[in-house]
């Protein structure tokens, strides 16, 4: 099959993946409105085409967090990626590196902070939920302090589960003991080349870094009952002296798409914002990240780095968010079709990619830099 977009890495992505981790990665909460919104308002938005400007030389670099890097997008924290392809996160990692963006670690991975850090040849950033066990916790931090990692991503859209009907149509959840295991095993066993890849040889296929706290085992069954269990719906924005304690570095609060929430996270002391709505995966019906960024980058001036996220795949639409008021774009979905369609490689040639349209559309707005690009290139 031919790659030349992130839609070409989901179509190979679907064809290679057992279904229950296809539609898990693909899908939305209850009917999938804003999933559909993130894409569909990016796309509406038209772009003003500039010409007879001088566009021979292109600066797709710029810095977040006192870091310098190549292009303007981060690989966002997504669960269960390294089932994606054999230890996945350690793939994603390194290909990050050598394309010189960030890469995010979730606390759901596969692969644990340690084995994560030994395959990066940079630092990486770490995505922390909110945890009732405050000692683990800690010990998450901890970790993530001596692995290097040099921001926190801290996601607060999340102190309960979405409600997401594809799982329970794929048999990743709602089909307990040996039949929602037989259902997997089948699935898995009719998509034979993840089976041998992954399923053989990319064991253990647990989730490492929560592993050493889940109760009855390690399997996907044990960490969703641990993932209902676990996360703390009584967060409040009181937490974030618990997490400034432990956490000296860049923090990062992904999750907000209301200006107030913005004004409160600058208010706090967070470094940065990332606006989204969890790709669509929580409440369904609310604004797509596209339409809240505006409004949320108005009430906040520079008082913090404004990031987003959501229905981004292509470097069209990396612009798209930056003409909105985005300083950084993290990338979710594209890196993880990209890394279960082809691996690490499948990643680097995402990230290709991206910079290859992001230079095709600066070129055609007249914008040579990354700080050049702004309202006015919207029509």
């Amino acid at each position: 099959m031919i790659i030349a977009s992130v839609a070409d890495f989901r179509e190979a992505a679907r064809r290679r993946l057992p279904r229950f981790l296809f539609e898990y990665m693909d899908g939305g909460s209850y009917g999938e409105v804003t999933m559909r919104r993130n894409a569909e308002d990016l796309a509406n938005l038209a772009l003003r085409q500039r010409v007879l400007r001088d566009v021979s030389t292109i600066d797709l670099s710029t810095e977040l967090f006192g870091m310098r890097q190549a292009l303007p997008v981060a690989l966002a924290p997504v669960g269960l990626a390294g089932l994606n392809a054999r230890r996945g996160e350690c793939q994603a990692v390194r290909a990050a590196n050598r394309a010189g963006v960030p890469f995010t670690l979730s606390t759901v991975s596969a692969c644990p902070i340690g084995e994560v850090a030994s395959a990066a040849t940079a630092s990486f950033w770490f995505q922390l939920y909110m945890i009732r066990d405050r000692a683990f916790m800690r010990d998450l931090l901890a970790q993530a302090r001596g692995a290097g990692c040099n921001a926190l991503v801290f996601t607060v859209d999340m102190p309960v589960p979405g409600s997401r009907y594809r799982d329970y149509h794929s048999g990743l959840t709602g089909t307990s003991g040996w039949k929602g295991a037989a259902w997997r095993a089948a699935q898995a066993m009719a998509r034979p080349d993840w089976a041998w890849d992954v399923g053989f040889h990319g064991r253990p296929h647990h989730l490492g870094n929560v592993a050493p706290v889940l109760k009855g085992g390690s399997g996907i069954e044990d960490f969703m009952a641990w993932m209902r269990n676990n996360f703390d719906p009584a967060i409040s924005w009181r937490d974030l002296d618990f997490i400034r304690a432990e956490w000296d570095g860049p923090l990062i609060i992904k999750g907000i798409l209301d200006p107030e929430d913005a004004r409160e996270a600058a208010r706090l002391g967070a470094d940065g914002i990332v606006v989204s709505n969890h790709g669509g995966r929580q409440l369904d019906g609310v604004l797509s990240s596209a339409r809240a960024l505006p409004p949320i980058v108005d009430a906040v001036g520079d008082a913090l780095t404004v990031l987003a996220d959501g229905g981004v795949r292509s470097g069209l639409d990396v612009v798209r968010m930056l003409a909105l008021g985005a300083r950084g774009v993290l990338l979710g979905r594209a890196w993880a079709y990209a890394l279960a369609a082809r691996g690490e490689a499948g990643v680097t040639r995402m990230l290709a990619i991206i910079e290859a349209e992001m230079r095709v559309a600066m070129a055609l707005t007249g914008c040579t830099t990354i700080p050049a690009i702004t309202r006015e290139c919207l029509a």
